[in-house]
């Protein structure tokens, strides 16, 4: 049986699929062999696919205005990704990320300050909407363009399934969302039966916005009840948040989805679990707690 890593990128302009591609893998590749050097001849032996639907929700942007320079985006994403490297993994600290530029104490006040009412009531759809526009969008009933961006993802990870490989699927932000839905269409549509019983192995969730309770009404299944509530093919769910993203301002999903764990007979969840991290990444020249670069 052979291993199939699906990434899958998330919201606000991208550059090009290659391009992007190249980064997240350099990324990757760079922090197993500084953290896990054991690991490297696994992730290089294992199929890579980069999911991309960047060229959908930058016209999409550019639909309503937004200006993007492509260039001058690889250009930091390639810088921050050098200086990222020049970090051990003891480095990774909340001393050296309070140190980073563009963060300041006023951030701080208001993440301590909000992080409670965020946690317990959400982010508004107007909130959403202008924090993150393409992601209002992706669930808008009026538009095509959640199925649009969900179609790439769909098709790749039928592709990984019908190779009966084991699955790992990592995904970012609004990434994490198209990742849930088409499991759960994977589990429950007719379309998809000959799917039921193939398994997501390990799925990594990185600034992830699904514990958000307005993100979450909008999700596949959330009008079900019971264990239709939940994908039926994920078996292990390790989910990762950093220090002040307020894309993903609620950081634990464990408490939101634990009701999975009930179904054992339906369901394949075995575990989900919950990682804090200090992201060290700067994006024009600030801190950038959300980003995957």
């Amino acid at each position: 049986m052979g291993k199939t890593i699906l990434f899958i990128h998330g919201r606000s302009f991208k550059p090009a699929k290659q391009t992007l591609s190249r980064i997240w893998r350099d990324a990757t590749r760079y922090g197993i062999e500084r953290s896990f050097p054991r690991k490297v001849g696994a992730f290089d032996a294992a199929k890579k696919v980069f999911v991309y639907y960047g060229d959908i929700s930058n016209d999409y942007l550019r639909g309503r205005g937004d200006k993007y320079d492509e260039r001058k985006d690889v250009e930091d994403r390639k810088h921050a990704l050098d200086v990222l490297k020049t970090y051990t993994t003891r480095q990774f600290t909340k001393a050296r990320y309070n140190k980073l530029p563009g963060k300041t104490p006023l951030k701080e006040f208001f993440a301590d300050t909000l992080s409670g009412p965020l946690k317990w009531f959400g982010l508004s759809e107007k909130a959403i909407a202008t924090v993150a526009p393409d992601m209002r969008e992706y669930w808008n009933p009026d538009s095509q363009f959640g199925s649009k961006v969900r179609w790439p993802f769909t098709e790749a990870l039928r592709r990984a399934m019908d190779g009966k490989d084991q699955i790992l699927v990592v995904a970012h932000s609004l990434g994490t969302m198209i990742a849930w839905d088409t499991f759960w269409k994977f589990s429950y549509y007719g379309e998809y039966q000959k799917y039921r019983s193939r398994r997501v192995d390990l799925w990594i969730t990185l600034g992830s916005p699904l514990a958000d309770e307005t993100v979450k009404a909008h999700l596949k299944g959330a009008g079900a009840r019971g264990s239709r509530r939940f994908p039926a093919n994920v078996v292990h769910w390790e989910n990762v948040a950093a220090e002040d993203d307020y894309i993903s301002h609620d950081q634990t999903v464990k408490d939101d989805f634990k009701q999975a764990r009930r179904y054992p007979k339906k369901l394949a969840f075995r575990s989900i679990e919950d990682r804090r991290i200090y992201n060290l990444t700067v994006r024009r020249k600030e801190s950038n707690p959300h980003s995957s670069l």
